[in-house]
């Protein structure tokens, strides 16, 4: 139920982009790479055996990682495919 010049279909074909986008970026942040660390990277605590087994390259431990993600990491918003709806917020 596309309007105007857009074609049918084009609003289930941008939403379906966005959130293939969404899932490829949310996967290229959870890879880890490398061994993981014995002890964590910012306040130098052990990291339990399960959980270097568990998250392979893991380098933080449990409560900096709870820390780290209370923070709201700003992106920018705008939609690179252009509509005009999205745009207007």
């Amino acid at each position: 139920m596309a309007g105007g010049w857009a074609k049918d279909g084009a609003v289930s074909e941008q939403i379906e982009a966005s959130i293939n986008d969404e899932l490829a970026r949310l996967k290229s942040r959870k890879s880890h790479q490398g061994e993981s660390r014995t002890h964590c990277a910012e306040c130098e605590e052990p990291i339990p055996e399960a959980r270097r087994q568990a998250l392979p390259g893991v380098k933080l431990c449990i409560d900096c990682v709870r820390e780290r993600d209370g923070i709201v990491q700003a992106r920018g918003g705008i939609n690179r495919r252009g509509s005009k709806d999205s745009q207007l917020k």
